[in-house]
Order: structure tokens, then C-alpha cells, then sequence
């Protein structure tokens, strides 16, 4: 009369399924992660309290102008040095020539030096539809050179004092 009462029993969860799938599967997703890789251009303001110690050579702004269609190298500010067209390549034609600009750069820098002037600042001016590849790239270019001593290439430092400015219009432009 009296029923048997059966009791529950409590089965096993079966999880080599599911480990077998994370063994495979946490490698494979760090693996295919993609690290970001985040630079930092270190821009400095120009000094306001200026010294009036430095002589006016040292005073002389380097102007580089950054245009769609150019670049333009100002020493002193106001004197044109040289005007680099873009490059034309496969048809394009908004590509900057930076090596033209490195190799103007680095005779401005060379002749500062045979001065005996420790100039280290440039101002970086430009167009307001040039891209940011561009401005970074002519940061690049502006802070070092890369050349070749005695069989080992080096960078050597131009102007790493970067401030950046609004170019102004083109001269004959109203």
C-alpha cells in the first residue's frame, strides 16, 4: 500500500563539449584581435614672454604653408624660399612632395647651423581642406630628416618645435 517513492537523482552536466569549444575559440579571437596603435605629435605654443636676449636671427620665423595644391617655405617670415608642387602620380595630383621639402628642410637647417644659430622652431600653417594625413606628415617632416652617415642611415633632428596656425590667402587671391 504503500507507493515507493522514487527519488531524484541529480545528473552530471556534461561541459566537455563546451570546453573543447573555448580551447579552440579564445585562442583563435586573441589571435585575430587587432591592437591599436595611437601616436601622440607633441605640439608646443610659441613663447609670449620672448627673451629679449636672442639676437634676431634666432628671432626669424621658419613659415611652412600647407596647401591643396602645394607647399610653400617661408624663411624669414614674409621671404619665399621655395614653392614644391605636388607630385603627379597615376593621375593624382594631391600628392605632397616631402622629400623635396625634407632635402629645402634640411639647407635651411644646414645653413643655420654653419651660423652657429640653434633654431628649433617652425610654424605649421594651412588650408583649411588639406587633409590630416597631410599635416601629420608634414609634422614628420618638419621634426627629422632621415640620411645616410658613414653607411648607417639616421634621422637627424630639423625643427621639432611645432606650432600650428590658419595659412593665409594666396598672394594675388582677394
Amino acid at each position: 500500500m504503500f507507493a515507493k517513492r522514487r527519488e531524484l537523482e541529480e545528473g552530471d552536466i556534461d561541459i566537455t563539449a563546451f570546453m573543447n569549444l573555448m580551447i579552440v575559440l579564445v585562442p583563435v579571437l586573441l589571435m585575430s584581435m587587432v591592437f591599436n596603435h595611437i601616436a601622440i605629435l607633441e605640439l608646443n605654443l610659441p613663447d609670449l614672454t620672448g627673451a629679449q636676449t636672442a639676437s634676431a636671427e634666432q628671432n626669424r620665423q621658419l613659415e611652412v604653408v600647407v596647401r591643396e595644391s602645394a607647399i610653400e617655405v617661408y624663411y624669414p617670415s614674409g621671404n619665399l624660399v621655395k614653392t614644391i608642387a605636388n607630385l603627379d602620380e597615376d593621375g593624382r595630383s594631391d600628392l605632397h612632395d616631402y622629400a623635396t621639402l625634407s632635402k629645402v628642410l634640411q639647407e635651411i637647417k644646414r645653413q643655420l647651423v654653419a651660423k652657429s644659430i640653434d633654431k628649433r622652431d617652425a610654424l605649421l600653417l594651412s588650408e583649411a581642406g588639406v587633409s590630416y594625413q597631410s599635416l601629420v606628415s608634414t609634422m614628420d617632416t618638419l621634426r627629422a630628416a632621415k640620411t645616410v652617415v658613414v653607411a648607417d642611415a639616421v634621422e637627424v633632428e630639423l625643427f621639432p618645435e611645432i606650432s600650428l596656425g590658419d595659412a593665409p590667402g594666396k598672394r594675388g587671391d582677394s
